[in-house]
């Protein structure tokens, strides 16, 4: 009897993404200290979709369905348990890495469908963190656990792997990853080898950016990243800073440090651009998305500790389409919400 309670703490900790190892700086124990940020838009809360909406989506609304069911009984299915990593494609669907269930998520609210995919037929999903899609509706998932991108089609069949234990270029913690359309290249943020690695789309290395350190250009356990306007934006997340390269991987700027004031970060994770160049970066300790113009100075941010409409715990990826509507990962609150930004004139 005595063996139960380590079991189950056992069990729970494997469901947990890999550790990073602790900041040395002071820890942000307390809601963001105001520093009069500059506004320069408003964030709208539109709505959230949460386990109880997936749940509904992914039974079956057909006679035929339902029949099947009634005669089979229930078919197990997914739940939203842990979202992380969030995106959309050209059709609307909102695509969701769950690390909790193994899976990720397809939600296309307008036609009322739900499919999930839980990996290859051969090597299931362990910890898929992030997801991207390309032009062609393609979908890119980094399983932090296994080393590698999956590559599926928008229906979901498996199209290749990217980086798999035993290639030549294996990865040991592929966390952010974003595609660029023009040149063809998978850009992929390893934790481990504190790394941006650029593939091609059949999987060949190009080229590696960075190696460990703290001097620009250098990294120190890189997670999430994006692309936007021709540049490539990469959470550095224990030197508590975002850095900026061009595509051929020249460092040319960033900005971010260590602190528990607003303007500064703690435990960064998602982040995206919005059609007028502000970035948007999570912080999970803060609970809060902190809006930065191009230069790195703090406009605003939103959200705050809770379970409330706009509120958030222990947030991680972040999306925003071109039509400037923002979707947050709301990992523990077992949600993903959706704003809109909407320019304020000067």
């Amino acid at each position: 009897m005595h063996l139960l309670p380590a079991i189950v703490t056992l069990l729970l900790l494997a469901l947990l993404p890999p550790p990073i190892p602790e900041p040395t700086g002071p820890p942000a124990t307390e809601p963001l200290a105001p520093s009069a940020p500059v506004s320069r838009g408003t964030i709208e809360y539109l709505r959230s979709i949460d386990a109880r909406q997936v749940d509904a989506l992914a039974k079956p609304h057909s006679v035929w369905g339902k029949l099947l069911e009634w005669v089979a009984g229930p078919a197990e299915r997914p739940h939203l348990i842990r979202p992380f990593g969030v995106t959309e494609d050209s059709r609307g669907r909102f695509v969701i890495a769950d690390p909790g269930q193994r899976v990720v998520h397809l939600l296309d609210l307008e036609k009322r469908d739900y499919k999930f995919i839980s990996g290859t037929k051969r090597s299931p999903f362990q910890s898929p963190v992030g997801v991207v899609v390309d032009a062609q509706d393609n979908i890119y998932v980094s399983d932090s656990a296994r080393g590698e991108i999956c590559v599926f089609d928008p229906k979901g069949k498996h199209l290749r792997s990217i980086g798999q234990n035993g290639s030549r270029t294996p990865l040991q913690r592929p966390t952010g990853i974003a595609v660029d359309p023009r040149s063809r290249s998978v850009f992929v943020a390893d934790t481990l080898l504190h790394q941006v690695l650029v593939f091609d789309l059949d999987g060949k290395l190009l080229r590696t950016i960075g190696r460990r350190g703290t001097a620009p250009g250098e990294f120190n356990f890189p997670t999430f990243l994006t692309l936007a306007a021709g540049r490539l934006y990469v959470v550095d997340a224990m030197n508590f800073r975002i850095q900026i390269f061009s595509l051929d991987g020249q460092a040319i700027g960033g900005f971010g440090r260590l602190g528990n004031r607003s303007g500064t970060l703690n435990r960064p994770k998602g982040i995206s651009v919005d059609s007028d160049g502000n970035i948007y970066v999570v912080d999970a300790l803060f609970e809060t998305v902190q809006v930065f113009n191009s230069e790195g100075t703090l406009l605003y941010y939103f959200g705050s500790s809770g379970t409330a409409p706009g509120q958030f715990v222990l947030p991680g990826g972040i999306y925003i389409n071109p039509r400037n509507i923002i979707l947050v990962a709301d990992s523990y609150n077992q949600r993903v919400q959706v704003f809109r930004y909407r320019r304020v004139a000067p």
